[in-house]
C-alpha cells in the first residue's frame, strides 16, 4: 500500500556562502545588444576567470592584453631602473632626487667632516676616519656616526688617539730634479715619490729615520712640471694639503725663471696683472727682473704650466724654472734629488 509523505525532505546543504548579486547590464546590452556566449574550456583545462581588462585577443604577454596596457601599473622610477646604459642610470638618479625633494626638506645642519676640514682640524677623509673610530667630540659628546650633521658653531675636540695619529703623519720637502713628474707616473718618467727613501734622506743625522710605512698615503701638495726643478712638498697630513692647494689657499710660491726673447713694452705690467688663461683671468702676481735674463715670480695659484704660458703671451720663452720657496719654507741648501722632513719649528 502506497503512502503519501506529507513533509518534503530537507534540501542538501549548499557549499556556497555569501550573498548572490546580479551583475548590472552593460550599456551595450541595454541598447539591445546581446553578449556572445563564452566558449566552453577545452577538455582537461579549468575555466579560469578572466582578469579585468583581459580580452579575447591575448598576445601571450604575462598580465598584459594584446595592444593594451599592463594589468599592473609600473612606476616611472621602476621603469627607469630597467633602462640600460648611462642615460638610463642618469634618468633613474634624477627620478630619485625628485622624489627626495618631494618627500620633504633636507636634513638640517652641515656635515661634521666638512666643518672639521674648513676649520683646518684635518682633511675630510681623515675626519671620516676619526669619526668612525669614535675619536671626535661635539660639544663634549662623542660621535661615531658617519655623515652626521651639526650646527656650524659647535665645539669640536679630538681624542688623544687622533692627535697622536696626526703627529705621526709626516711632511717631506724634496728638491725635485728635471724629468720627474709630481703625481701619477707617465710613460718614460718616474714619479717624484720614487726618490723618497733612506738613501736620499738629507737630514738623517738630525731627524727621525725614514721608515717605508711613511710612503703610505704620501701625496704631493701641489704640482711642479716635468721640465721644472725645485721645492716639492709631499705630505700625509690633510691639513697641510688643504693649506697649500685648497681653493681658499693664501700661501704664495716663489720661482726663479730664466727666459729668452724680448719683452713687450707693457709685458711686465701684464705679467703682474692682466693676463688670462683658457678664458679665466689670473690672480694678481708679483713679477720683477732680477738680472738681464731672469725673472722672479711670486704666485698664489698653480695652474698647469702657468708661468711658461704667461711668458709666451708677452713674447718670452722659458728656458729654466726653479721653485725656491713655498710660503715661509725655503728650498735653501737642500741638494738636488734629496729630501728632508718638515721640522716642528717650520710652517707654511
Amino acid at each position: 500500500m502506497n503512502t503519501i509523505r506529507r513533509t518534503p525532505p530537507k534540501p542538501a546543504p549548499s557549499q556556497i556562502s555569501g550573498t548572490l548579486k546580479l551583475r548590472p547590464r552593460t550599456a551595450e546590452a541595454a541598447d539591445g545588444d546581446e553578449r556572445k556566449p563564452e566558449k566552453p574550456p577545452a577538455a582537461g583545462k579549468p575555466a579560469w576567470p578572466k582578469a579585468p581588462g583581459d580580452g579575447a585577443g591575448r598576445a601571450g604577454g604575462r598580465g598584459k592584453a594584446a595592444g593594451g596596457p599592463s594589468s599592473r601599473p609600473v612606476s616611472a622610477e621602476r621603469k627607469l631602473r630597467t633602462d640600460t646604459g648611462p642615460e638610463g642610470r642618469e634618468r633613474a638618479s634624477a627620478a630619485r632626487a625628485a622624489q627626495q625633494r618631494e618627500s620633504g626638506p633636507s636634513p638640517q645642519g652641515v656635515r661634521l667632516s666638512k666643518i672639521m676640514a674648513e676649520r683646518g682640524i684635518c682633511s675630510r677623509r681623515e675626519a671620516d676616519e676619526f669619526i668612525e673610530r669614535g675619536w671626535v667630540f661635539v660639544d663634549g659628546k662623542r660621535v661615531s656616526e658617519l655623515g652626521i650633521r651639526v650646527e656650524p658653531g659647535v665645539r669640536i675636540d679630538l681624542a688623544p688617539e687622533a692627535s697622536r695619529a696626526q703627529r705621526q703623519r709626516v711632511t717631506i720637502l724634496l728638491h725635485k730634479p728635471v724629468g720627474y713628474v709630481s703625481g701619477q707616473p707617465e710613460p718614460g718618467y718616474e714619479p717624484a715619490v720614487s726618490l723618497i727613501g733612506a738613501a736620499n734622506q738629507f737630514d738623517r743625522d738630525t731627524a727621525q729615520r725614514f721608515h717605508p710605512s711613511q710612503l703610505k698615503n704620501l701625496a704631493p701638495a701641489g704640482r711642479l712640471d716635468i721640465d721644472s726643478t725645485g721645492l716639492l712638498v709631499l705630505t700625509q697630513d690633510g691639513r697641510i694639503a688643504r693649506q697649500l692647494i685648497g681653493d681658499d689657499s693664501k700661501v704664495d710660491k716663489e720661482y726663479l725663471v730664466r727666459v729668452e726673447g724680448r719683452l713687450d713694452a707693457d709685458g711686465l705690467d701684464l705679467l703682474n696683472h692682466g693676463l688670462e688663461l683658457d678664458g679665466v683671468r689670473l690672480r694678481p702676481a708679483k713679477v720683477e727682473w732680477i738680472n738681464d735674463d731672469q725673472l722672479r715670480f711670486q704666485l698664489r695659484e698653480g695652474r698647469k704650466r702657468q708661468i711658461r704660458r704667461m711668458c709666451e703671451l708677452v713674447g718670452l720663452q722659458v728656458v729654466g724654472l726653479k721653485r725656491v720657496r713655498i710660503g715661509k719654507v725655503k728650498l735653501g741648501d737642500l741638494p738636488l734629488g734629496q729630501w728632508r722632513y718638515l721640522r716642528e719649528d717650520e710652517s707654511f
